[in-house]
């Protein structure tokens, strides 16, 4: 057992890639490996700004010895009745360099066979690992290869060194178009000459000497508590992004953080602009007191120990300035005039070629906003209309500032700033910011009524717009994001317990479309159609997510709820059913009533008929039946669904007796029509909640 060492030393490496690149390349060594069954104890990546490596311990010398057993010939075609060998033995033999008496006799199914059973002797490791590492690189998840001078070997950056060792030994080979060997360098200021490695297992501790912490979990854990303990100092938190911790991470060798400030006049501005700005662009941590505010502090990452760390503190601040005073410019800039006179531009301003201004898409907004807005009034929750409607018109103002011009991240977050400064109800001022939640997948919803409002109007609207211009997404193509915004929708309304109907919602999201011109919509049935069905698509996506089985969905979309509150309680219904010991038979059972059902070839009636029932079975089963619906009238007024399965689990007795003593296809035509009511009342007990029959127990 050995310790394998390998190093690819580059040029700068691209920081936002660093880390995948890292975990690609272990895992692909690993995978290759376990294929050749080369054993390790453990292997270690490290990656750095200039480098990516690679150390395995425990490493096996050799591949194991294998066996492979050859066949040839049936026994009946290898021997002729002497048992001498005929030319179909002494053939098989001499193909794989053998005398036709070391064949060996093989038993199988099929007969007998001639065979040949051979050692095939492994590998050496040290054979194998140059292929593995340049396997490895050239599956690395790069976008874009390059060249560097004459030189034909691609990667994402120039490549300098290359070094692969097993213990103290160089294992001679190319990769990359470079000779391995035993040389190292540290850090490109501190320590930039050539350093040998005098042993695999002493790679880490001797970059550590040379001013590099190649170990990338190592170094953001560094980073992570100098940034804590700077911000602590000004009793503040600091702002970590894991993206943007990531990156850090990867652009320096030797983290060294350091604490700067800037004027308190930036403050005014609103503290996303700033931070947006010293995150994105010169890849600070920002701090806040402990209630969010932002303070006029910020922490950044040197990659150099130097002697006057005041000079490099200074020399940030001035980089800094003129990008805060910027944002202070834009935002001053806006409010010279109020929020609603930015909507004049937005008139010039296309949503869509086909689908007009976002001037109209913020009217269909209010309009649409103002519906639901309504819905919910019935509802009993406080909201204003008139409010909501205000809200709506403002929605999209904020696109046609400067603020938002300049950072399109704002969107929403800067109409809430200047709705407030221009003393808008406060209930308005929230809302802009709340439209465009959720932004992604877990994201927090919008709080309030009327945020809820606009974000429900705002998707929806584009919903029904992009499908009626045939811009529907495809397999790989989403440009408007209606997947996500179809998820959104179903949350809110899920989540913010909101009984609201969807066909409600998506006629009047098309009516929206419509004015004293006509409409912008030809085929409204064809549009309202195909909406609805991809809504309904994304429960699927949005259930599997959390772990809800597929069968489980199936179920209660084969009944077609159209309002996301209703179907959610009938999924968590079907969930708790499921787990009962009479949730597979009956099933089963279901399954069967509704086969049985569908062959039917005449109309089965509603009723059923006391005194055809002339089996005690039949007899048993219509009791239980006329039981189950009396008990379950009330329970479905409340759309209590899980009670009512738990009602219906009663069910499984009488349904099981029926099945294995009654004849369901009598001869009788009345006896057999009455049966099939029976099996039909049955299934409409179910079907109040869901298909039962599409469980896979």
């Amino acid at each position: 057992m050995s310790t394998i060492l390998f190093e690819l030393g580059c040029e700068e490496l691209p920081p936002k890639s660093l880390k995948p690149l890292r975990d690609a390349l272990q895992a692909s060594v690993t995978e290759q490996l376990n294929e050749a069954e080369i054993s390790f104890d453990s292997i270690k990546a490290f990656a750095a700004p200039r480098r990516l490596a690679l150390q395995i311990q425990g490493i096996s010398d050799k591949q194991p010895d294998r066996s492979e057993q050859k066949r040839g010939p049936a026994i009946k075609a290898a021997f002729d009745a002497e048992g001498n060998p005929t030319r179909a033995a002494m053939g098989f033999a001499k193909g794989l360099g053998i005398e036709a008496s070391e064949l060996i006799t093989i038993n199988t199914d099929k007969g007998d066979y001639v065979g040949y059973e051979q050692v095939i002797h492994g590998q050496a490791t040290t054979e194998l690992l140059a292929a593995i590492f340049q396997t490895a690189l050239d599956n690395l998840p790069i976008a874009k290869r390059m060249r560097s001078g004459a030189s034909r070997n691609e990667f994402v950056r120039p490549v300098q060194w290359a070094v692969l060792m097993q213990d103290s030994t160089v294992i001679d080979a190319t990769i990359q178009g470079h000779q391995t060997g035993t040389q190292t360098r540290g850090h490109h200021f501190h320590s930039p000459n050539y350093h040998e490695i005098a042993h695999a297992n002493d790679y880490e501790e001797l970059l550590g000497g040379l001013k590099v912490v190649a170990d990338f979990d190592k170094r953001q854990m560094l980073i992570k508590n100098q940034v804590k303990a700077l911000a602590d100092e000004v009793n503040a938190d600091a702002i970590v992004p894991q993206d943007l911790l990531d990156e850090v991470t990867a652009l320096v060798d030797f983290p060294i953080a350091l604490r700067a400030s800037f004027e308190p006049r930036f403050l005014q501005v609103p503290q996303e602009a700033l931070i947006s700005t010293m995150q994105a662009d010169q890849k600070y941590f920002c701090l806040t007191d402990k209630a969010g505010k932002l303070q006029p502090y910020f922490i950044f990452i040197t990659n150099i120990e130097s002697k006057d760390p005041n000079q490099i503190i200074e020399g940030n601040e001035k980089v800094v300035r003129p990008r805060l005073a910027d944002a202070e410019f834009f935002f001053l800039q806006d409010q010279k005039q109020p929020l609603f006179a930015l909507t004049e531009s937005l008139k010039t301003r296309v949503f869509q070629d086909k689908l007009g201004t976002i001037w109209e898409k913020s009217e269909r907004i209010a309009k649409l906003a103002a519906f639901i807005a309504a819905l919910m009034q019935q509802q009993g929750q406080q909201i204003d209309i008139d409010e909501t409607v205000r809200a709506g018109i403002l929605s999209k103002a904020d696109l046609a500032s400067s603020l938002v011009g300049e950072y399109p991240e704002l969107q929403g977050i800067a109409g809430t700033y200047y709705a407030r400064l221009n003393n808008e109800p406060e209930a308005v001022a929230e809302s802009l910011e709340e439209q465009y939640l959720p932004k992604f997948s877990g994201d927090v919803l919008p709080q309030t009524p009327i945020g809820i409002c606009l974000a429900l109007a705002d998707r929806l609207d584009t919903l029904v717009g992009i499908f009626a211009i045939d811009q529907a997404p495809t397999g790989s193509k989403d440009p408007f994001s209606l997947r996500r915004s179809a998820i959104g929708i179903l949350r809110i309304l899920i989540e913010k317990q909101l009984p609201i109907n969807l066909v409600a919602l998506v006629e009047q999201a098309i009516k929206g479309y419509s004015d004293a011109e006509g409409s912008k919509i030809e085929k409204m049935g064809d549009t309202f159609t195909q909406v609805m069905a991809f809504l309904n698509s994304r429960y699927r996506a949005m259930y599997t997510e959390q772990g809800v089985s597929v069968d489980t969905i199936q179920a209660v979309q084969a009944i077609n709820p159209h309002m996301p509150l209703d179907f959610d309680q009938r999924i968590r219904a079907v969930q708790a059913f499921s787990e009962l010991s009479q949730a597979s038979m009956l099933a089963d059972s279901n399954k069967r009533v509704a086969n049985i059902l569908a062959k039917s070839e005449v109309s089965v009636a509603d009723t059923v008929d006391e005194a055809l029932l002339s089996e005690s079975a039949e007899q048993d089963l219509y009791a239980s039946v006329l039981q189950a619906q009396t008990a379950v009238k009330p329970l479905l007024e409340q759309a209590d669904y899980t009670q009512i399965l738990q009602t219906l689990a009663s069910l499984d007795e009488p349904l099981t007796q029926f099945f294995d003593n009654v004849m369901v296809n009598s001869e009788d035509a009345a006896l057999k029509n009455n049966r099939l009511a029976l099996l039909k009342q049955v299934r409409a007990l179910f079907l109040t909640v869901a298909d039962i029959s599409e469980l896979q127990l």
